[in-house]
């Protein structure tokens, strides 16, 4: 791993291109807790677009995730596995929303099908 402040440094220079993933705090203000999204479509054409995707326990908290910068394509009957951050953690959850966009203001609205879904907590790996 790199440290925050030097990162930049040693990875930028790098002929091939390179991505960066930080580790956050499990303390405020800097904690993200992060869910592996695996997803099944159903659609026979293929889908590119966003996902989002709100959690709410059984007190009735919600909590958004932040958008993916990079779209994710969807095919029928293919598995997609998303990452997705939190950050705030819910222990039991009583309810699921995804919002999939294609970030397009022109052109028509795709729904996407979705076959199965399993979200995977991966701070607390039990749950």
């Amino acid at each position: 791993g790199y440290y925050a402040d030097r990162w930049k440094t040693l990875l930028i220079p790098k002929s091939s291109p390179t991505k960066a993933y930080f580790d956050t705090s499990d303390q405020d203000p800097f904690c993200m807790y992060n869910y592996l999204l695996d997803i099944i479509t159903w659609n026979k054409s293929i889908r590119r677009g966003f996902i989002k995707v709100k959690i709410t326990d059984y007190a009735g908290n919600t909590v958004e995730s932040e958008m993916n910068s990079e779209a994710s394509t969807f095919q029928q009957y293919k598995r997609v596995k998303i990452l997705t951050g939190f950050y705030r953690d819910l222990d039991k959850i009583s309810k699921i929303s995804l919002t999939f966009s294609t970030k397009t203001l022109v052109g028509p609205k795709h729904k996407l099908r979705i076959l199965q879904m399993r979200l995977k907590s991966l701070n607390n790996p039990e749950r």
